[in-house]
């Protein structure tokens, strides 16, 4: 079964994620402990949205336009693993920015372009798509709390070698993936008309403010427990909670769409936001509200990325679907992601946490006003074609 188009891409979503799961919760950890403020921390960690927001679209033209999805994959990956390595080069600021840049740049390529790849394989089957995307989760879970626990005792720089590490595996298995027959030849035609339609419009804005939302969680959420006296562990512990909660939803995405409609999942998704940053932000003392926040990560992001990823797939036709994936990632990992941390770096230092990560809520709440807008209210089923 490991060998099967699924299994191949299982195994993928497993490196990649993994990768995130060493790289997300402590690099910022490494950049505070060789001195850079919170601002160029948030700069730094921001990185990678910015180039989510640049890079993708180029690189899902080439792979629609030629059938080049795996090829690009491969590319890109080995990019990305050899401009990581100025980390142990330099600890110099504008050394580091350079440096990530370019990581994010060719990192960027690599997510859309599987995950049209991945909706591809599924062809008529896409509900099974978060049961091949889970092992993604899994491999974050597996790196968040191993990583964690091994820098309870073990210097900080030890997580820039486990990410190689990482992106090594992540390189590897891209080696493994295979095309889905008859892409190669197929010419896509223009997406602008799916795009002008309002329910597209608003639902990838709404999308951008609920990455924008996560933006203090992904850049300062560490840093602010281990502030309030948690452990390293106990940080990776609490991480992996969330992690968990995706993977649960991501199986019962199936059963939930059947029953309720796209619209309703997608409204929930942002008041249950909103709730989650405000009691990350003001109720950090409280070890039981933090697991109820991070169990909440079930719904923030595995339900809002299985509902938006069955939208899209059921929006746009199936040579436009590696654009139409890479046109979300900009503009809501990628503008979002962005916008969310920069402005949880503005705030950090002078608003404290409390007041950024109610900034968070808010940008939630906007998103939940787009959705109620502009999302038409379809059946219950059809949020999985």
């Amino acid at each position: 079964m490991i060998f099967s188009p699924h299994g191949r891409l299982a195994v993928w979503y497993f490196w990649y994620f993994a990768f995130i799961g060493a790289f997300l919760p402590y690099f910022a950890l490494y950049l505070q402990s060789i001195g850079l403020s919170a601002g160029r921390i948030a700069v730094l960690m921001s990185l990678g949205q910015l180039m989510r927001l640049l890079a993708p679209l180029l690189w899902s033209w080439l792979a629609d336009s030629g059938g080049r999805r795996v090829r690009i994959v491969v590319a890109s990956t080995a990019a990305a693993l050899a401009s990581f390595s100025v980390v142990f080069l330099t600890q110099d600021f504008f050394a580091l920015l350079v440096g990530m840049a370019i990581l994010h740049f060719f990192w960027s390529a690599s997510l859309p372009l599987v995950e049209a790849l991945t909706l591809g394989h599924l062809a008529a089957n896409p509900e099974r798509y978060g049961r091949i995307r889970l092992w993604g989760s899994i491999g974050f879970i597996v790196t968040v709390m191993g990583v964690g626990l091994l820098l309870d005792s073990a210097p900080i720089k030890s997580q820039l070698w486990v990410s190689w590490a990482l992106l090594l595996g992540t390189l590897l298995s891209a080696l493994t993936l295979i095309e889905v027959k008859g892409h190669a030849g197929q010419i896509a035609g223009p997406i602008f008309g799916v795009l002008r339609q309002r329910k597209v419009v608003f639902l990838l804005v709404a999308g951008l403010f609920m990455t924008a939302a996560h933006g203090a969680l992904y850049v300062f959420y560490s840093i602010h427990l281990v502030a309030h006296g948690y452990g390293k562990g106990l940080v990776g512990l609490l991480w992996t909670l969330g992690v968990v909660a995706e993977i649960v939803v991501f199986l019962l995405m199936p059963r939930i769409s059947a029953r309720i409609s796209l619209r309703t999942i997608l409204l929930a998704c942002f008041v249950l936001a909103a709730l989650r940053f405000l009691v990350i932000g003001w109720g950090v003392a409280f070890i039981g509200l933090l697991v109820v926040a991070q169990l909440l990560h079930g719904a923030t992001f595995g339900a809002h990325h299985a509902a938006t990823m069955a939208a899209l797939n059921r929006w746009f036709e199936p040579g436009q679907q590696a654009r139409a994936q890479a046109l979300y990632g900009s503009v809501a990992y990628g503008a979002g992601g962005l916008g969310g941390a920069l402005l949880a770096g503005a705030l950090w230092e002078g608003a404290g946490a409390g007041i950024t990560f109610s900034a968070a809520s808010a940008l939630a709440l906007l998103g939940l006003v787009l959705v109620w807008r502009g999302v038409p209210g379809d059946p219950a089923g059809a949020a999985v074609r």
